[in-house]
């Protein structure tokens, strides 16, 4: 049963996410003048027309996952004028807004949904070091504590001579707050023994203190970087302030790891870790719904950021490519060849299936 509502769970998440996408497109089309042929629900082959309104069919398809927009005249060559209504004879600046419209859909979602995290369930923004949560504590965006995690205790160490319980939180040593294991390392440099300050998980909250016998600046405790961080109350004002830097942060990560992709896949043929695709998201998405509600929101949001991100790459055949051409149209004063185009976009098509292949073949092989 979990298996079954986790995998109903991936599919929800990712035609919700391609249906925004799309909800934009329709809505600048539409904004634009250009004619909606068609606004399927899943991919075809059709299934059956729900309704129509005005020229836009609504569909119902027999793949149950995402959806399209089909745009009157896409086909179309701008320098052949197009037929009214179609999306090759719009003004430039309509087209340019169609094509990112899909984009700043995904984007603005992804930002209401850390928006209402950060406020109502006070989420944890994302820091990529000790130095980033301190200078947040200091702004008053999270709550910071000094802590490691005490994850064992060497036998025969003076550590477990002084029954110093694992595991736990070591909160000080010798009255210096420790937020890094290299923070316990300096603190014991150069004693002969040094005060632990401490909570064990039994009583957390209660604190201890222990002496313990230093040899070689060691006392036998395996410490890792664990920090206790809390979230004070925000105002709507500050969690929108706290979702733009997410999403900064989270598109420099995602650019910086599309960048490490293909440098990997260039000189070395692999897929670098970390890079995932349909499999590894669908095992995050299974994670999620055991964690609750509140990480599956919040995978929404980093997948509905990661797709806005990934379309608006100047790579052909995704928004972004359709958008360079558009661009060069406007520098060069009329539309490239119509035959070019088609070919980019092909190759573009063709080379993103095929890494998407590779992705997923990385992701099975990691799975087995």
């Amino acid at each position: 049963m979990t298996v079954l509502i986790s995998a109903l769970a991936f599919l929800l998440l990712l035609s919700f996410l391609v249906l925004i996408h799309e909800a934009g497109h329709y809505f600048a089309a539409r904004w634009s003048g250009v004619i909606v042929e068609e606004f399927g629900f899943g991919l075809p082959p059709r299934a059956r027309t729900l309704f129509k309104k005005g020229c836009t069919r609504f569909s119902l398809n027999w793949i149950p996952f995402g959806g399209f927009v089909r745009l009157q005249g896409e086909s179309e060559s701008a320098d052949g004028g197009g037929s009214h209504g179609s999306f090759a004879r719009a003004s430039i600046p309509s087209r340019v807004l169609i094509l990112v419209a899909g984009v700043f859909m995904n984007f603005i979602f992804a930002v209401l949904i850390f928006t209402v995290g950060f406020t109502v369930w006070r989420w944890i923004p994302t820091y990529l070091s000790i130095e980033q949560m301190k200078a947040a504590s200091e702004r008053n965006e999270i709550i910071l504590s000094p802590g490691v995690r005490i994850a064992s205790v060497q036998a025969g160490g003076t550590a477990a001579t002084a029954r110093v319980p694992a595991p736990s939180t070591l909160l000080s040593v010798d009255g210096n707050p420790v937020f890094i294991p290299a923070d316990v390392i300096a603190a014991q440099a150069g004693r002969q023994s040094v005060a632990y300050v401490l909570r064990t998980d039994a009583a957390p909250e209660r604190e201890i203190s222990i002496k313990v016998q230093v040899r070689d600046g060691k006392t036998g405790v395996a410490v890792e970087f664990a920090p206790i961080v809390a979230s004070p109350r925000r105002s709507v004002p500050q969690a929108v302030m706290l979702s733009l830097r997410e999403a900064r942060v989270m598109t420099i990560q995602t650019v910086i790891g599309i960048a490490q992709l293909f440098r990997s896949l260039a000189w070395r043929g692999t897929v670098p870790e970390g890079i995932t695709g349909i499999v590894g998201i669908a095992q995050l998405t299974h994670s999620s719904v055991q964690e609750g509600w509140m990480a599956y929101l919040r995978l929404m949001a980093v997948l509905s950021l990661s797709l806005a991100i990934l379309n608006i790459l100047p790579f052909p055949a995704l928004d972004g490519g359709r958008l360079v051409f558009v661009l060069v149209e406007a520098i060069r004063q009329r539309p490239a060849p119509r035959r070019l185009e088609l070919i980019v976009n092909t190759a573009g098509f063709l080379a993103l299936i095929m890494l998407i292949v590779l992705i997923t073949f990385n992701d099975i092989w990691h799975l087995f």
